[in-house]
């Protein structure tokens, strides 16, 4: 076969190309030909099919994207924006953190637990491009209904993969969620956060400057595995008889990626890099295009010097090829044998595969025979920009016209007891610690707060014990309902779990996961879900920093909730002062800040004993947001409360169970005037938490509250062996812990 040259592409103008089979549609193709004024070559074309690739380009959620730009709040506290890999904020005393959460959805569900494991593997890269070590990660998960046949074979996988390369990298697992719903049956989430901590000094971005400057590829050999995979596997939308098409999902292995972690560290420390990208989604098209077009001049790659794992791989397999545990940077000519000693020291295989050239080009050859001559920016920034049609579905407002706070509710403190089992056993309420058991939670000695914890919270000075807490969240229920409000009361509640720590939210990532963009009610749902998402974080000063969209997660035509995962990342001065969710001292006065009101709609209660999805979900009031978190920062920070659980999905009953069940002590309850039994219960209004307030602090914290103006009900006191509502009923701590704790192990047994 006659290699595919740039010479022999401009004398053969009509040679038949397989841009369909790459995902490319014709007039992408017309202008990659327009761009180059001669059909691509093979590994041209390779190269902007994977990076053209809805997973890479954001080509359909660009226009929408634009405004966490164009509305964001000022911030001292942003150092690295949106266009990185990941977003950096500073955090006081030089130090910088990281943080970034992105998808792997669709190999998780053909391969679950390499799909799984190389999301993990992938994140942590991106935290350690950005020349930070990588020091927790979470993981937000969503799976089809827990009864489902298939949730047993994809669950464990995942659990196993994410487990499996976390513990082997000795990176704490601090948070997450895992959601069951029968809309994620053939498109499970996964996803995957990562932290980093860094002095500012050390912050290194992807770029290729300096002429003559080496590009070095090191870490693992690159293999078939991963070809075309994540880049074209989350660019379409799968069949209804299964995957359409199901590219190699990437293989990982933690163990070198850990030596790779280690080695690029010590290689910053000796500042020997101008520039750093990892290998990813698109793999080395994606490194070499995006660090010569972030750059100031061109580069050359002499691809036959690249390490292989696989002799036979051609030159168009080489560049779309997703192997795993890879890293590129730039080095001076005088710092590569430096380089390269470090890099034998951890036993990092590293290969110097070409050099930044004066001109615009990036230039890649195969046995000196030229193959690609591209404008890189043309390939990694300038790819296409659909404005893809949207419309409010037709079926939207029946949707919230039925109403859940219409359905039948319970009569007397006996069908009170049963619903308050029923919801805590329930599998979305239930325990989740035989899936968080498999993660360490406490490697490296930094982990202040973990699961079942509102957020996970890391210590990163050991002198001054200043720490960082992050948690995750996202309700697809009241994104379907309301796609607006939705994406806000998924900000809302990781801002308030944050706050509930006694951290400060500062900075937000996004995980955006909808259906098809080809069909305009999902876009529909994501352009009203980006408006409100940007909306809210210009009201709570909290900046985007980065983050991802996955779209086509959509069996034939059936698309998931539209489900945007939130994470939200706060500093707190003294990880002592923390504020843990646990109920652990008896006597301790129980109080409900904030408003309740008969809200249901969206709501577990609805879910659990009616199966049913309708009505509006729970107003938004941000400025309320602001209040309850500057309330909670300020009490946890001057001793005044010893425990506080936000109150989310599941009312106040779930928040009271689980914090009662992480203390060992129950508690007594009193229905406040003005509200019924139920309401109070299970209600999912929003900017509301249970706070357990020492006796001593009562009129100090009480005070606070009436001088800001946040609601402060006193509901009962830390007391017993039950969780007793007075004149409704009481359940036993035991019952309860059975409840709670034995639905998912009896599910995946």
């Amino acid at each position: 076969m006659t290699l595919d040259t740039v010479k022999h592409a401009a004398g053969t103008p009509e040679a038949e190309q397989p841009w369909q089979e790459l995902g490319l549609k014709r007039d992408e193709y017309d202008r990659i030909r327009e761009i180059l004024g001669r059909r691509p070559t093979g590994a041209e074309l390779a190269m902007y099919s994977v990076m053209w690739s809805e997973h890479c380009s954001y080509k359909s959620s660009k226009v929408h994207l634009r405004q966490f730009s164009e509305k964001a709040p000022e911030n001292d506290a942003l150092l690295v924006g949106i266009g990185e890999n990941a977003g950096v904020v500073d955090v006081g005393q030089g130090y910088a953190v990281t943080f970034k959460v992105e998808s792997h959805n669709h190999p998780s569900y053909i391969e679950p637990y390499q799909g799984a494991a190389t999301g993990v593997g992938g994140i942590v890269r991106d935290i350690l491009a950005m020349g930070a070590r990588p020091v927790a990660v979470m993981d937000p998960l969503r799976f089809g209904a827990a009864d489902h046949p298939d949730t047993k074979r994809v669950l464990p996988g995942v659990v196993a993969g994410v487990g499996g390369y976390g513990n082997c990298l000795g990176l704490p697992n601090i948070g997450g969620e895992v959601v069951f719903d029968s809309c994620y049956q053939g498109n499970p989430l996964v996803n995957a956060l990562c932290v980093g901590v860094m002095k500012h000094e050390d912050i290194h971005l992807a770029k290729a400057s300096g002429t003559g400057n080496k590009v070095i590829l090191y870490g693992a050999r690159t293999g078939g595995d991963g070809i075309g995979g994540v880049s074209v596997l989350a660019s379409e939308t799968f069949e209804s008889t299964g995957p359409a098409k199901r590219p190699a999902v990437q293989v990982g292995d933690p163990f070198q990626e850990k030596l790779l972690i280690e080695c690029t560290l010590e290689i910053f420390a000796e500042k020997l890099v101008d520039g750093i990208q990892d290998l990813g989604g698109a793999g080395l098209s994606c490194a070499t295009s995006e660090l010569a077009s972030a750059g100031s001049g061109g580069m050359r790659v002499d691809l036959e010097t690249v390490p292989l794992r696989d002799a036979t791989l051609s030159p168009e397999e080489i560049l779309m090829s997703e192997s795993q545990e890879r890293m590129c940077a730039i080095v001076e000519p005088a710092k590569v044998d430096r380089f390269l000693e470090i890099c034998e020291k951890w036993d990092v295989i590293a290969t110097v595969i070409g050099e930044v050239t004066e001109g615009d080009r990036l230039e890649i050859f195969w046995h000196g025979e030229q193959i690609v001559d591209v404008p890189p920016r043309t390939v990694a920034h300038e790819g296409p920009v659909y404005e893809r049609p949207f419309a409010r579905p037709g079926w939207q407002d029946a949707l919230q016209a039925d109403d859940a706070n219409a359905l039948p509710r319970p009569a007397g403190g006996d069908e009170l007891k049963d619903q308050v089992l029923r919801l805590v056993a329930s599998p979305n309420q239930a325990s989740k610690a035989w899936i968080t058991d498999q993660y360490d939670r406490f490697v490296q000695g930094n982990t202040v707060l973990a699961q079942p914890e509102d957020s996970g919270m890391i210590r990163i000075d050991e002198e001054t014990d200043l720490g960082v807490a992050v948690a995750t969240d996202g309700n697809g229920r009241y994104a379907k309902l309301d796609p607006y409000a939705g994406a806000q009361l998924a900000l809302a509640e990781a801002y308030r779990n944050v706050a509930t720590s006694g951290a400060k939210p500062l900075a937000v990532s996004n995980c955006l996961n909808f259906g098809s963009p080809e069909d305009p009610a999902v876009m529909w749902q994501f352009a009203e879900a980006t408006r409100g998402l940007a909306d809210a974080c210009q009201v709570l000063g909290t900046p985007v920093t980065g983050g991802n969209v996955s779209l086509y997660n959509q069996t034939g035509d059936t698309a998931i909730h539209p489900t945007p995962v939130v994470a939200v990342l706060g500093v707190i001065d003294d990880v002592n002062r923390r504020t843990p969710v646990g109920f652990a001292e008896e006597g301790q006065l129980l109080y409900l800040l904030g408003d309740t009101r008969e809200e249901f709609g969206g709501s577990a209660w609805a879910q659990v004993v009616h199966d049913h999805l309708g009505g509006l979900p729970p107003a938004v009031d941000l400025e309320r947001e602001r209040l309850l978190a500057d309330i909670l920062i300020s009490a946890s920070r001057d001793g005044m409360i010893d425990a506080a659980h936000d109150l989310s999905d599941g009312g106040l009953v779930q928040a009271v169970t689980e914090s009662c069940l992480r203390g060992g002590h129950g508690a007594r309850l009193v229905v406040p005037d003005g509200l019924d039994a139920f309401t109070f219960l299970f209600s999912e209004s929003t900017g509301r938490a249970v706070v357990a307030v020492p006796r001593s602090e009562e009129v100090r914290f009480t005070d606070m509250c009436g001088a800001r103006g946040l609601p402060a009900a006193r509901i009962g006191v830390v007391d017993g062996d039950a969780v007793e509502v007075q004149g409704e009923f009481a359940l036993p701590l035991a019952e309860l812990r059975t409840a709670h704790e034995g639905t998912i192990p009896a599910l995946l047994a």
